[in-house]
């Protein structure tokens, strides 16, 4: 073979070099990947987180306890006490009960200020704030039992006989000589009808006091209700002795005679009764009753019993 042209041979050696530089290329560069599109996804609403209550809890503002007792005012210079016992004088007890509320608003831990709201609110019939006065002055004086036994019978009045019992036996654990801590305990427990406990109760103020004649006649109604008929006798004559014009002690006497059998003696008791009360209707009845047909003693009774004169 005839050796080649020098210009020819340079001239094709550089397109073999460029054919093969190409080639080479097209060997190592990699494809660009296809990206497949995306699935369309629905999209959910999200729920709303609730918030943490131990982090965001709304504080209450506290309430100031509300005074039962004292009375708001801006009157300082008035001697509300005074002009109470004015008011109280003239027969305006609502007036007087306000006023004194406002002495005890200034002076919320004076005795004869709690002492005459207590009073007051008796004779306007705010029984509410009486056994508040009572309870506050038993706070203040410590050592007295008066103060509960006032706050028991103005909460027997109002016919809360738990509490009145709780009052009654703080009494008594003050002061265990008082007979009408007793009396008060003992009225608790007959009207929710715990007459062990009653019983106890009105011997118990009995003992302190023999001539205790509400005592005696809530003492023979208790009998009455346990069926203790002898007993009840006992007690109710003790009683009308005690108190003779009297005319519920008469008649509760009545029933009495009646079931233990002593005909005479109850009619006698309940004409006395009605002649005592003419309106007095549980004794008509009685007598009534009695007059018809004498019982065997299984009567129900038309008693009652009877807290006493009040004690301040």
């Amino acid at each position: 073979m005839s050796p080649l042209h020098p210009k020819v041979k340079g001239t094709t050696v550089k397109k073999t070099l460029l054919t093969a530089a190409l080639a080479l290329s097209a060997c190592t560069e990699k494809p660009e990947p296809t990206v497949a599109p995306l699935p369309k996804v629905a999209v959910l609403p999200v729920e709303a987180k609730k918030p943490d209550a131990g982090h965001l809890a709304v504080v209450e503002p506290v309430q100031a306890p509300l005074d039962t007792v004292g009375l708001a005012h801006d009157q300082q210079a008035v001697d509300h006490l005074a002009r109470a016992k004015g008011l109280e004088a003239s027969g305006d007890y609502g007036g007087a009960l306000a006023e004194s509320r406002r002495a005890a608003y200034s002076f919320p831990t004076d005795p004869e200020t709690l002492s005459t709201v207590a009073r007051l609110a008796k004779k306007a019939k705010a029984m509410q704030v009486a056994a508040d006065a009572y309870a506050r002055l038993a706070e203040v004086q410590v050592d007295d039992a008066q103060p509960l036994i006032g706050e028991a019978r103005v909460l027997l009045s109002m016919k809360q006989y738990g509490p009145a019992l709780t009052a009654a036996r703080g009494a008594i654990a003050r002061d265990s000589g008082q007979p009408e801590a007793f009396q008060a305990a003992g009225r608790a427990c007959l009207s929710m009808d715990d007459l062990p406990c009653a019983i106890s109760s009105f011997e118990k103020a009995v003992s302190l006091a023999p001539e205790h004649g509400y005592a005696l006649n809530n003492l023979g109604l208790a009998y009455l209700r346990a069926n203790e008929n002898a007993k009840a006798v006992d007690a109710l004559e003790k009683a009308a002795e005690v108190l003779p014009s009297v005319a519920y002690v008469q008649n509760n006497l009545g029933v009495a005679y009646e079931r233990a059998h002593r005909t005479d003696e109850a009619k006698q008791a309940f004409l006395t009764a009605t002649t005592l009360s003419p309106k007095y209707v549980k004794a008509q009845l009685n007598a009534e009753r009695l007059a018809k047909a004498p019982t065997t003693g299984d009567v129900e009774p038309e008693v009652e019993f009877h807290p006493g004169p009040d004690v301040e």
